[in-house]
This record gives C-alpha cells, structure tokens and sequence, in this order.
C-alpha cells in the first residue's frame, strides 16, 4: 500500500500504520526538512513542494505511480476548517 499525507497529522497517521512493504510520501507542507531528516531512513518521501494545490497533487500522484506501478494509493482527504 502507498500513503501520500498532506497534512503532519495525516503523515503522522501513515507512518504509524505503515507496514515494513508499505511506502509514506509526503508533501512539504506535511513535515519540515529538517523533520524529516531525522525520521529513520527509507520511513519516507518527501516532495519539495506543497500538495495542498489540486495541480501539484495531480504531479506527485503521477510521480508516486511511477515508482509504484500498479499499487494503490491512499491519499489523505481533509475537510475545509
């Protein structure tokens, strides 16, 4: 399973049921570099760039399906505040 977490609570929650073949990507919006820096390595991805913008989260699941042919993704949905 592929986890793509746009928030630090969805990554937060996706690293937490992540399983050892499972892979976690992110957004920059969801963890700071230095965060994710220290997370134990491969835990996960982190693109450059924010995924809050709909265009940019159609690029990273194209990305994702690059990497991960074939494999669903489980993207984290949040309800406006």
């Amino acid at each position: 399973m592929i986890y793509l977490a746009i928030t630090s609570e969805g990554l937060s929650q996706a690293l937490r049921v992540a399983g050892n073949d499972d892979a976690v990507w992110c957004g920059a919006d969801a963890i700071s570099e230095t965060a994710w820096t220290a997370l134990p390595a491969p835990k996960c991805t982190r693109f450059v760039h924010e995924l809050r913008d709909r265009v940019l989260l159609d690029d990273a699941l194209g990305t994702i399906e690059e990497h991960h042919p074939g494999q669903t993704i489980w993207i984290e949905a949040t309800s406006p505040a």
